[in-house]
């Protein structure tokens, strides 16, 4: 069994790009279709937000190998261009619910995130830190060709 740190991934990047961007990539359906999945040759088919407090989001992702992925869940705060909280459901591990918080920093062109995945189910089959991680080095890839 894990521990409660075992239990949580947090993962501080700086993005360089100004936080208006970081929010929009992760509020804009558009922008999450390019980066969002941890497989760097993977794609995603479906996301539908309705980024509010009590908003429902659901992402279909794709493995390169075919393999679909669904996540969904309930946004909880939404604070724009500084903090998004909300809960993270598999669709392949009905009723266990985790906790994800995102802060963002911004610094002139530039945007800290510090990104919190907690409360995870310790027999899930996704390894969580490298899968953000690898979502987030795609993140970085959109993030600064745009600028």
């Amino acid at each position: 069994m894990r521990t409660m740190d075992e239990a949580t991934v947090v993962i501080k990047t700086t993005f360089h790009v100004p936080v208006e961007k970081v929010w929009q990539a992760w509020t804009n359906p558009a922008l999450i279709m390019r980066w969002f999945g941890s497989d760097p040759h993977g794609s995603v088919s479906k996301a539908v937000l309705d980024v509010r407090p009590g908003g429902h989001f659901e992402i279909t992702f794709n493995d390169s190998d075919k393999t679909e992925h669904t996540c969904s869940g309930i946004y909880k705060d939404v604070e724009k261009f500084r903090k998004l909280t909300f809960s993270w459901m598999w669709k392949s591990e009905p009723g266990f619910e985790s906790s994800v918080c995102l802060l963002l920093i911004g610094e002139g062109n530039a945007t800290h995130m510090q990104f919190t995945h907690s409360d995870l189910w310790h027999e899930s089959k996704h390894s969580y830190e490298q899968g953000w991680r690898g979502a987030f080095s795609k993140l970085e890839k959109i993030l600064e060709a745009s600028v």
